[in-house]
């Protein structure tokens, strides 16, 4: 009942005509029908549906997230050089969901930059550029899925070739591409038949699971100082009722190393609550009605104005540096330039964690005590946190086709213009505020993302923020979803 939309393969569309100049787009034409696809409803959806496709495609994520990959030597490899960037990847060390939506994410990326920069081109307007463009963002996505799985597999990520054998790891490259296939299918998915993007949900769902595995967790662990759950919340009332001296049972409770503890879950609620509050800030522009004389309103520009793309391409950009990292680290282990990216050794868990190199610096470090042990470690990251996220979200403007310029001309398509105002200065005082806000948003976000894993906030603060807006864009197109068509248009409009 639920899989209304089976997958098909293009149509071809015959009514494409030839061109003499070819662009790229034009190029993959050829490979547009053998391409899968979810079949596009054909009527209206219902909200009742739309949540159950929804809720479908977050349900067999989370399926793949468990399920073992075939041919693995885990002696080979314990330890995990990404475990920090797994949450916010929806990523899983040793399953199906190992590469998680990085490949996906980051072949979008490189699309949208092209498009940006104009080195391809792409007119949203033609029905013809958008189906060749999705085709070309599945066609990316898979080469990116398979290029990342093979690399994962030549450089050891598995243990070493000789041990595990060339069908094992012909078999493992092909588990990763089919996942990687399967949660192309699946956001297609829910952007045709559920809420919002399919990504997003997979995303937020990933991190939700990790905070709330981290907080209720029933799992007894054996530590020095005795048996001890791993869940945060359950720890603090099975240590109050197992310890005699409730003081010291406290303390292990909300200072305890190694271990989620009840100063990470009550950080985790700062940083969510906070991360709230900022998805309120706005700038309201009055506005009027071309169309109703006389009627006026306001229209909102969010200071979290790129959402969270900043964060996402942050994540994506990090997690690409570490792959690539590790792997030149792999294949050449006593390298001195290699290691100018990154040099990993186990840690005393057991984890293996850059401890000099560009990666170094790029990992969160680890508590407030930090920026006196290793202040320039801190101060590089913050830095480079901040710059970053607010470089990333004034660029996404460009990319998305959402400057200034554009959002003026999207009101005048849609006969609303600002109060005393000739629709020629429009550009010029939307420029006051989009380009500001893209930055400090962007920034904001940053900034919000280093207190998190400052203050050990569960899911890593990149995690958290990234759920946050997620989840606030889910319920904004809940809410929209919810109103009649009249209605749906003019929020849209204003959205």
């Amino acid at each position: 009942l639920l899989w209304r939309g089976p997958v098909k393969v293009y149509p071809f569309v015959s009514s494409f005509q030839p061109q003499t100049n070819m662009t790229f787009l034009q190029t993959i034409r050829p490979l547009v029908p053998f391409l899968p696809t979810v079949q596009s409803p054909k009527g209206k959806i219902s909200l009742d549906y739309k949540v159950q496709c929804t809720l479908f495609a977050a349900l067999l994520v989370c399926v793949m997230s468990n399920l073992p990959l075939y041919g693995i030597v885990r002696e080979s490899s314990p330890s995990d050089p990404f475990y920090h960037m797994r949450v916010i990847l929806a990523s899983n060390r040793g399953t199906l969901m190992e590469l998680g939506v990085s490949p996906i994410v980051s072949a979008g990326m490189v699309l949208q930059l092209l498009v940006g920069s104009r080195m391809m081109y792409f007119n949203q307007n033609a029905a013809e550029d958008r189906i060749l463009f999705q085709a070309a963002e599945k066609i990316c996505g898979i080469l990116f899925t398979f290029a990342c799985a093979t690399a994962y597999v030549v450089s050891g990520m598995y243990g070493p070739l000789s041990a595990i054998g060339t069908g094992n790891a012909a078999l493992i490259v092909l588990q990763l591409t089919g996942a990687g296939v399967v949660l192309l299918m699946l956001d297609e998915l829910v952007q045709k038949y559920g809420i919002g993007s399919g990504l997003n949900v997979f995303i937020a769902v990933h991190i939700c699971e990790t905070i709330v595995w981290s907080a209720l967790s029933t799992t007894t662990v054996t530590t020095a100082s005795g048996t001890e759950m791993e869940g945060a919340l359950f720890s603090l009332f099975h240590l109050l009722y197992t310890r005699k001296n409730k003081i010291t049972a406290l303390k292990i409770a909300l200072y305890r190393q190694n271990l989620p503890n009840m100063s990470n879950l009550l950080s985790t609620v700062l940083i969510f609550v906070s991360c709230c509050y900022i998805q309120g800030w706005k700038i309201n522009i009055p506005v009027k009605m071309m169309r109703a004389r006389g009627q006026a309103g306001s229209y909102p520009i969010k200071f979290l104005y790129c959402g969270n793309m900043p964060t996402v391409l942050y994540s994506a950009f990090v997690s690409n540096i570490f792959f690539v990292s590790k792997m030149l680290t792999n294949n050449s282990p006593h390298s001195a330039f290699f290691k100018l990216f990154g040099d990993f050794q186990p840690n005393e868990v057991g984890q293996v964690v850059p401890v000099s190199g560009l990666c170094y610096f790029l990992t969160p470090p680890q508590g407030l005590l930090s920026l006196f042990k290793e202040p320039i470690h801190t101060i590089f990251y913050l830095v480079f946190t901040l710059a970053a996220c607010g470089i990333l979200g004034r660029s996404w403007t460009t990319i998305s086709h959402t400057t200034a310029r554009d959002l003026a001309r999207k009101l005048s398509q849609q006969q609303i213009s600002i109060r005393g105002m000739r629709e020629q200065a429009v550009t010029r005082y939307l420029n006051n505020y989009v380009p500001l806000c893209a930055a400090l948003g962007g920034a904001t976000l940053g900034l919000l993302s280093v207190a998190a894993d400052f203050i050990g906030a569960l899911g890593t603060g990149s995690g958290i923020l990234l759920a946050v807006t997620i989840a606030w864009s889910l319920f904004e197109e809940f809410q929209k979803a919810r109103l009649p068509p009249s209605m749906a248009a003019q929020y849209a409009a204003f959205m």
